[in-house]
């Protein structure tokens, strides 16, 4: 199993509740490394791919229980102005699981990212608990009851 350590730092816009990921780093521990060139877009997409679910990413149903986000026009992702830079490292210690020795590669960033983002988003908010996607509305209701 592999493992990691991430951590984001965030801001988030009072009068519009927009989040902006200011900084994020990331540590993985992919074990024995079979393929070096592709291990690195491995964890990037894995990255990308929980800033998503964390940001953006969320089937939306009306009062009737009819889905709003019927195709991917309306369904949000990330793009590459929701990215910040990354700074990732990486440590290699083998699995004794396989004779390779290797862990999985994009699953460390998948599964830290989420967690990351959402640690750094109660620090902005002074502790206070948001439910993920965090959308500018799920925010900037959060900032206006911080403030009561």
């Amino acid at each position: 199993m592999s493992s990691g350590a991430h951590a984001a730092v965030v801001e988030i816009a009072r009068a519009t509740g927009v989040l902006r990921i200011l900084r994020y780093a990331a540590v993985d521990d992919a074990g024995a490394i079979v393929n070096p060139l592709l291990v690195p877009g491995q964890v990037v997409g894995g990255i990308v791919q929980g800033i998503g679910q964390s940001i953006c990413e969320e089937v939306v149903h009306d009062e009737s229980g009819h889905q709003r986000t019927a195709s991917l026009l309306d369904y949000g992702l990330p793009t590459s102005a929701e990215i910040p830079p990354l700074r990732l490292g990486e440590v290699a210690s083998p699995s004794p699981l396989n004779p390779l020795g290797a862990k999985g590669a994009g699953e460390g960033g998948a599964t830290g990212s989420p967690s990351a983002l959402a640690n750094a988003v109660a620090d902005a908010l002074g502790g206070r608990h948001v439910d993920p996607p965090f959308t500018p509305e799920k925010l900037w209701r959060a900032l206006g009851e911080a403030g009561r």
